[in-house]
């Protein structure tokens, strides 16, 4: 959220608040989302800014009075938090995020650095109710790319579960991974990243961070950039306008980045056509 309160340059940050509970947020406990943000209605926020992903229907279900901002919801329209991007209607705007339309292209992406094998595993969290259109979305795609998904779901915030994940991963040999980001996973991605190498699996994540963590790719928004931005949203409804009148904005600020040393670990030789493709290369 650093971007985010940088985003305010000199505005006032005596507003922000955070739920003295919030480190339930930053473990990824997604069964408290509902009580710290009743937590902040009992604050009497004047706005709520939820993120990341999946949090923001926690905030829904508690208050359809106090206006709220999401960051990074991959498609609030499928999971009920606006009517519209144009016309979010009720107490709700935000920023999208844009995964379910990225995903295609980190597939494509992901298929160009696997070797023979059409198998594609895609990890990720049933617990966030965002995940699943983007499962959705990778399955649909996948078809058209000739690619075969194998759905592998983690089942607890744990490393176990994470574990077990990826017992279930090496017994259905698979030739790459594509992760669904999510507070859980995302806690939990240089392991990810760890278990993956060990099993020669190339992977792909949703932003920089996770390449940072130890991925082979990632394709997706700079989130820098557009937690940043969140800030001007904020100061809007400061200023008096109504969420309902702030349609929801989509990045424009994409970045492909691929980490080499993960590549060498895994023994896969990336083409020098993806390479020249990249944004940034890590070694």
């Amino acid at each position: 959220m650093l971007p985010f309160k940088k985003g305010f340059g000199s505005l006032d940050m005596s507003k922000v608040r955070t739920p003295s509970s919030s480190n339930d947020m930053r473990q990824a406990k997604i069964g408290r989302l509902p009580a710290l943000a009743a937590e902040l209605i009992e604050l009497k926020v004047d706005v709520i800014v939820a993120a990341p992903a999946g949090s923001a229907v926690a905030a829904k279900k508690v208050t359809s009075a106090v206006p709220f901002v999401f960051m990074a919801e991959p498609d609030p329209v499928a999971i009920g938090l606006v009517t519209s991007l144009a016309r979010p209607g009720g107490n709700v705007t935000g920023l999208a995020d844009a995964h379910a339309d990225l995903i295609p292209k980190r597939l494509e992406l992901l298929k160009q650095a696997m070797a023979a094998s059409s198998r594609v595993g895609v990890l990720w969290n049933p617990a966030n109710p965002s995940t699943a259109p983007q499962l959705k979305t990778a399955q649909a795609a996948a078809r058209a790319l000739g690619l075969a998904i194998s759905p592998v779901d983690v089942k607890g915030p744990g490393r176990s579960d994470l574990d077990q994940a990826f017992a279930a991963i090496e017994r259905a040999r698979l030739g790459g991974l594509l992760v669904i980001a999510d507070p859980t996973l995302g806690n939990h991605r240089y392991r990810i990243a760890e278990l993956a190498i060990k099993r020669r699996l190339p992977t792909s994540g949703t932003h920089r961070g996770w390449v940072e963590g130890g991925l082979l790719m990632s394709y997706g928004s700079d989130f820098i950039d557009m937690f940043r931005h969140g800030a001007t949203l904020v100061d809007k409804i400061f200023k008096g306008v109504r969420p309902a009148d702030l349609p929801v904005e989509q990045p424009t600020k994409f970045e492909f980045v691929i980490n080499l040393k993960t590549a060498k670990a895994l023994g896969v030789a990336i083409p020098a056509s993806l390479l020249a493709r990249a944004d940034q290369v890590l070694e």
